[in-house]
Formats: structure tokens, sequence, C-alpha cells
């Protein structure tokens, strides 16, 4: 009974179905697991494995604010530069503020005769 079943040209099938079957397993294997990595990091991004996601990389000039090339130090120097800039500025439009004033409450002084 087993010999008429499996005969060469019935086992011959059968390897053929299974090898069909297991290689259309690899394609598809490549093409939705391990083909979406490679197209990712050619296209310059960075795949994130863990979970399955192309994502874009991002300098860390754009979130500091740093020029390229620049250090910490630098741009902590160049921040503080600028601030006390406008802390000058900004002193200096309160002492205009307040020789303005002065000087009106001299002028109404004189004016009202007080």
């Amino acid at each position: 009974m087993i010999n008429r079943f499996l005969t060469p040209a019935r086992l011959g099938v059968l390897f053929f179905a299974i090898f069909a079957v297991l290689a259309t397993g690899a394609g598809i294997y490549q093409v939705y697991w391990a083909q979406p990595g490679d197209r990712c990091e050619k296209g310059g991004r960075w795949w994130w494995a863990d979970k399955r996601q192309c994502v874009t990389p991002i300098a860390i000039a754009d979130i500091t604010g740093r020029k390229a090339g620049q250090s910490r130090a630098e741009a902590s120097a160049d921040n503080n530069r600028d601030l006390v800039a406008i802390e000058h500025r900004l002193a200096a439009e309160k002492r205009a503020r307040a020789e303005a004033t002065e000087a009106e409450r001299k002028r109404v002084a004189e004016t009202t005769g007080g």
C-alpha cells in the first residue's frame, strides 16, 4: 500500500510542493521583513528594528540650536553674550525712562510753582 502511494512521480510532486512553499515563505520573509530595513537605510534614514519603523535622524544642532561644529561651551558663551547685551539694552532703556520721568517732574514742578 505504501509503495503504491509513494511512487517516484508522486514523490517528485511532493518535494516540489514542499520546495515551492518554502521558497514562497522565504520570498515573503525577504519582502516584508528584511527588505524594509535595507530600503530605509539606503534612503539615508534609520531603521528602528524594535518597532519596525523607518525614522528620520535629527541632528543635535536642530534640537539645541547650535551651529554645526560648535562646542557646547562656545554655544553657551554666544548665548550669554546675547543675554548680557539684552540686559544692557534693557538697563539703558530703564535709565532713559527714569531720566525722562525726572525731567518731566521738574518741568511740572516749575510750571506749577512747586
